[in-house]
């Protein structure tokens, strides 16, 4: 049967689901999002992911690739798609891709962004679903200079969990941007690289904040790039504020739209 290569841009609340990928007996993204594509094609379609999510990141951003009968164009798919998922995933967009397009390996960068609430009302239960309530002061300059010293080519093993990569990769990231912003309540640290290793983000979101609050050393973050394992970093910062919020791909993987 003649097929076409979609990519599906979701969003999901994560705080429902123990991750992306399909799980026995655990609710997924991609399980939720293969069962509706199997339902409307009436037959089982893959759904890789550009990523794994953690069990309660959230997305605005996730790229999925799917074959589906080549009935199926994107605008339509994604309607249909949106008719029978659950109510904590969307998909945003669907593009025709070139046949050969892949959802993990064709991506050339992937931004993710983590909120952080200062004020008291961070502790309403309207945001502390997606922020992380601190209520320690943090010095600004501080994040700054430790977000300013990730961009560019590094090893990140210390902020890496351990043997999730295999030993022989050499845990170097290129970050092309990496900086914190101040926000109504609170602040957000945005972050773009070609690769990120598992639990990154919040690992350095964790030491920054450390280091920021006076619980470490004011050079923590850059001290760290290039150390061998990940024994003197912070324990990483809850998952529930983090967002994965675009991949990019080539231009040239875009087929003409309807």
């Amino acid at each position: 049967m003649p097929e076409r290569t979609v990519q599906l841009v979701l969003h999901y609340d994560g705080a429902g689901f123990a991750g992306w990928q399909r799980q026995p007996r655990e609710r997924t993204v991609q399980g939720e999002l293969e069962d509706a594509l199997g339902h409307i094609c009436a037959r089982p379609v893959a759904a890789l992911g550009a990523g794994r999510t953690d069990a309660g990141v959230h997305a605005r951003g996730q790229a999925v690739g799917v074959r589906v009968p080549e009935r199926w164009t994107p605008s339509a798919l994604r309607r249909a798609l949106n008719g029978v998922l659950p109510r904590d995933v969307w998909v945003a967009a669907a593009h025709e891709m070139a046949p050969a397009f892949h959802a993990r390996f064709d991506a050339i960068s992937r931004r993710y962004s983590y909120y952080i609430g200062t004020d008291d009302a961070a502790r309403s239960p309207f945001r502390r679903r997606v922020e992380w309530a601190l209520d320690r002061a943090l010095d600004v300059r501080i994040l700054a200079m430790s977000a300013a010293a990730l961009c560019g080519d590094h090893c990140f093993r210390a902020f890496a969990v351990k043997g999730t990569a295999p030993e022989r990769d050499a845990h170097r990231c290129t970050i092309t941007r990496s900086a914190w912003r101040e926000r109504p309540g609170g602040l957000v640290f945005e972050i773009e690289a070609n690769r990120f290793l598992h639990h990154m983000v919040r690992l350095l979101v964790g030491t920054m904040a450390d280091a920021a609050s006076g619980r470490r050393d004011p050079d923590s973050v850059p001290t760290l790039l290039g150390a061998h394992d990940n024994s003197g970093t912070s324990a990483p910062a809850p998952p529930h504020a983090l967002f994965l919020d675009a991949v990019v791909y080539p231009p040239d993987l875009y087929m003409i739209t309807e």
